[in-house]
């Protein structure tokens, strides 16, 4: 297998932030597209809900399989469902068929995380910190652009566009790595049923594995919250910000995606304990920083875009800091570490939307922030036995 350059990191980490954008289109336009579609406003959020569980059932069943098959053939199959979901998405007339294509949308963007393990196959262990953050850097890019690109698209035409978009999006990117990726044939000789078995294994036995997908999950929970509840403090009374100016906050957590090759770097050079540590602070201070000034006030909103900017920061350096780590326990059997990797803290994050929610609902801001700022604490008294 060729050693990755510049330019398929490049390319890796622009296919990752565009095929994982696709998870996160529909969540600004809940009320655009329940409206249209006549459904119902109390099962309005299964929009968002679908897509996620279809992640995770991709995570759990399709990721995997990267240990087991072609690896290459495996990505572009798995767009291909992608991509078909998100054209059902866009000609969608009825709540049924758009919630079942939110579903396969969900399943098809797990092709993001065969082609992180991709990339960890082809680097060196002396580079390979630094190759999986920068291709980690789109990843968290392609997160934070997704809700406010799909908001001006709206804002200047109708939903619809944004799935037509993301549909043509993904048939050139897929022709473009049909034709660029390596071929990569795992050695495993395992059945499905098998490979199955053996994640249930390697998280029991692999303690680095649970301490990374724990410290996240805590991590990914925090973010959830906040980015589920900041949107309705902007939107609220002391505030009064348009879905518009809402969007341009969403862009500023874009300047932690930074953080990614910076925390790849340091994992190469031996220092990933004290840059986890300094991750998990980070996403404390963020929700501490928020309480400083009077709410309503200007220094609050620069303080909250400021916010957002260093939790991001650390949630992207936290996610490169645990792959760097469980893609060095073993190439047979990366792509199941990175599936039980992934799915536990995409539960940590759903968790954390729908208790960021709750706490909104019924404490505002100050209620929601203190369970924010309680998962990185707890995160750290954990990571403090290690």
């Amino acid at each position: 297998m060729p050693v990755i350059n510049t330019w398929m990191t490049l390319l890796l980490a622009v296919s990752c932030g565009l095929i994982v954008a696709n998870l996160y289109y529909a969540q600004p336009l809940v009320g655009p597209i329940s409206q249209a579609l006549g459904l119902d406003p109390k099962a309005s959020g299964l929009i968002v809900t679908l897509t996620q569980i279809g992640y995770g059932v991709g995570l759990l069943l399709i990721v995997p399989l990267g240990d087991l098959f072609e690896n290459r053939k495996l990505i572009l199959w798995t767009m291909a469902l992608g991509t078909v979901a998100l054209l059902c998405a866009a000609t969608a007339s009825t709540p049924m068929l758009f919630l079942t294509a939110a579903f396969c949308i969900g399943v098809g963007s797990v092709a993001v995380q065969i082609l992180v393990p991709l990339a960890a196959h082809m680097a060196p262990e002396a580079i390979r910190g630094r190759a999986v953050g920068n291709v980690m850097s789109g990843l968290m890019m392609g997160i934070m652009l997704a809700r406010p690109v799909a908001g001006f698209i709206t804002q200047i035409s109708s939903w619809h566009v944004v799935f037509y978009v993301s549909t043509v999006v993904m048939v050139l990117l897929a022709f473009v790595l049909s034709k660029a990726l390596p071929r990569r044939v795992p050695v495993a000789k395992l059945g499905y049923l098998e490979l199955l078995k053996s994640m249930w294994h390697l998280a029991l036995h692999t303690p680095a594995l649970r301490r990374r997908a724990i410290y996240h999950a805590c991590m990914f929970a925090a973010f959830s919250m906040f980015w589920t509840t900041t949107p309705l403090l902007l939107a609220g009374p002391e505030f009064h910000l348009s879905q518009a100016s809402i969007a341009l906050f969403a862009l500023a957590g874009v300047a932690g995606a930074v953080a990614s090759p910076i925390a790849g770097r340091l994992a190469d050079k031996g220092w990933t304990r004290p840059a986890t540590g300094v991750a998990m602070l980070c996403v404390a201070v963020a929700f501490l920083m928020t309480h400083i000034a009077p709410k309503g006030s200007t220094l609050a909103l620069v303080l909250l875009v400021v916010a957002a900017i260093v939790l991001d920061f650390g949630v992207s350096g936290n996610l490169t800091l645990g792959q760097r780590t469980i893609f060095s326990l073993g190439a047979e059997h990366r792509s199941r570490l990175n599936g039980i990797y992934m799915a536990t803290f995409f539960m940590g994050g759903a968790v954390g939307s729908a208790v960021g929610a709750w706490a909104y609902a019924y404490g505002g801001w100050w209620l929601a922030s203190c369970f924010g700022f309680a998962l990185p604490v707890i995160a750290l008294l954990y990571f403090s036995t290690e």
